[in-house]
């Protein structure tokens, strides 16, 4: 965790610091927010954090977020419970529940309640973990259509001729 100082200005998406005078997020571009904003919701975030109980009891409802191998299930929830989320690994009616019974896949299970919030921790887990977060992304709709003269590669945004079926720039097929 980084020194947040309470003169200067960050970005409330992508924690980026910016100067006093900054108003905007050059990445985002969404309002910055100051130090001591940024302080005062990360006290509250640690407040609220530090009431959750990690104990799931018979009266919660509970949803099954993924569905994997048990290895995969285990690291999942890890990384909720730094974040404070608590969460059960079970297997489908009629397994023992541990992945070794047939099929080996299990569920992660979690609280509705933490639904969004656990949704939002494994989905930055994710993208930091495949580089998403550091990628050009404005690309990602582009569709290849052969009956057009040029077309975009949606991995790179590479303009191109469609004689080609390979995007020149990256060597995506098509």
């Amino acid at each position: 965790m980084r020194y947040t100082d309470p003169e200067l200005k960050y970005c409330p998406r992508c924690d980026d610091e910016y100067r006093a005078e900054m108003t905007t997020c050059v990445s985002c571009e969404v309002a910055l927010i100051t130090g001591s904003e940024k302080l005062a919701v990360e006290q509250e975030q640690n407040n609220r954090l530090a009431t959750r109980s990690m104990e799931l009891s018979a009266d919660d409802e509970l949803a099954n977020i993924r569905k994997g191998p048990l290895g995969e299930m285990k690291q999942l929830q890890t990384i909720l419970a730094a974040k404070k989320i608590p969460s059960l690994i079970a297997g489908e009616k009629g397994s023992c529940g541990k992945g070794c019974c047939g099929g080996g896949d299990v569920y992660l299970q979690i609280r509705m309640e933490d639904g969004q919030e656990a949704m939002a921790v494994l989905a930055h887990e994710f993208k930091r973990t495949t580089a998403l977060d550091s990628h050009d992304l404005s690309n990602i709709h582009a569709v290849y259509d052969r009956g057009a003269e040029q077309t975009t590669c949606p991995a790179c945004g590479f303009s191109f001729s469609t004689n080609s079926s390979t995007c020149p720039d990256c060597g995506l097929c098509f």
